[in-house]
């Protein structure tokens, strides 16, 4: 049986986006998703920040419930999207915006054309655009693997593939993306691509379930591969709008457990961002900070609201 979305689907000029509210006050909190995240990556947060306040999650154009978007998918067009969906959907400013990995890199372009609208900062073992305008090896490494792996989801979606193994008691969606890294890279799952999948076996059934629903469509690999693609256009339009820093606005900024010195260097050259800037460590967490350990994310939300 099809799974209806668990929030409401919000027209934007013919486009439906899907949004999931939950709680009540000001200012609203507006979570933005990981490169491959939506709404489902929140699970774990969003149900206790929403006793502090309105959280409001959502699914970017062609992922979860949402139609497909304009191409290319990049940092500056997804922030302009998220303004026109706060906008109809009636979600009033201000916000705190709250975004984890590449959700960083479109908060700070977000922060920027709209000051006025933001009430707090919160990045999430947020990507940092230094490294992606022009990507050292490694960088151009991940995006290349993402993009085999894009290909290989896509062309299971179209075969089906992706439903019937989702539909098979003991494998699920999980299983067959776990298969799928296995042949690409010869048997084994790279430690990268490992820390990538891991936290999926996290998330409670339900949200494991929506996620079958959102990798079983073609048009969230065609989506997820354009910002991949695009993951250069989108670090120098973060880098642009970062230039000026954010004045007061109250910032925190996290990183996973044991960042190590390079990474401990950029994220408090991010808290300084902000006169009000400050950086936290997870005691327990790789980069999937919102799954591995939501609490450090839900009492962040907190210490702004404050």
């Amino acid at each position: 049986m099809a799974l209806s979305p668990p929030g409401r689907l919000v027209d934007v000029a013919g486009t439906r986006y899907h949004v999931v509210e939950a709680g009540s006050g000001r200012p609203a909190v507006i979570l933005e998703a990981a490169l491959g995240g939506s709404a489902v990556g929140w699970s774990l947060v969003q149900p206790e920040a929403a006793r502090l306040t309105r959280v409001c999650s959502y699914d970017r154009a062609g992922f979860g419930w949402s139609d497909p978007g304009p191409m290319p998918r990049t940092a500056g067009r997804i922030a302009a999207e998220l303004r026109e969906l706060l906008r109809t959907a009636r979600i009033e400013p201000p916000f705190i915006l709250v975004g984890h990995s590449f959700g960083g890199l479109v908060i700070r372009v977000f922060a920027r054309r709209h000051p006025g609208d933001v009430a707090g900062l919160l990045f999430v073992d947020s990507a940092h655009p230094e490294d992606w305008t022009a990507p050292a090896l490694k960088e151009q490494l991940k995006i290349e693997r993402g993009l085999r792996m894009c290909r290989v989801g896509r062309y299971a979606a179209y075969a089906g593939l992706l439903r019937a193994v989702g539909a098979v008691p003991g494998v699920g969606i999980a299983g067959l993306v776990r298969v799928a890294v296995r042949l690409m890279n010869r048997g084994r799952i790279p430690k990268e691509d490992a820390g990538v999948l891991a936290p999926v076996w996290k998330l409670p059934p339900e949200a494991r379930r929506q996620l079958g629903r959102i990798w079983s469509r073609p048009v969230f690999f065609e989506a997820l591969a354009s910002q991949l693609d695009s993951m250069r256009t989108s670090a120098a339009e973060a880098l642009e709008a970062s230039r000026e820093g954010f004045g007061d606005v109250p910032l925190i900024t996290i990183s996973q457990t044991d960042p190590g010195e390079y990474r401990l260097r950029q994220e408090a050259a991010l808290a300084a961002l902000s006169t009000r800037g400050r950086h936290r460590i997870a005691s327990n967490s790789g980069h999937w900070v919102p799954i591995e350990e939501p609490q450090i994310v839900i009492d962040a939300i907190r210490e702004l609201l404050r």
